[in-house]
């Protein structure tokens, strides 16, 4: 279960990757953020920018044209 929510449903590369970074750095260790977002660049986006910054994609969906993110913060 996400500890906190970001909406990034219409926003483009590289907005929904700047937010999540910002919301990342103001949680603590293990807490998870869960990513709405609309981008479809957005899927290898994330799973970049997760493998640059140690952060775990621990899921991933699709329903429709919204991408759903859950990373845990390391």
């Amino acid at each position: 279960m996400a500890n906190q929510e970001l909406n990034a449903e219409g926003l483009n590369c590289p907005l929904p990757i700047i937010k999540a970074k910002k919301a990342l750095k103001g949680m603590d260790v293990g807490d998870v953020l869960s990513i709405r977002a609309t981008d479809p660049g957005s899927v290898a986006d994330f799973a970049a920018f997760c493998n640059q910054t140690g952060n775990e994609l621990v899921a991933q969906s699709q329903d429709g044209d919204v991408f759903t993110y859950e990373i845990k913060r390391a």
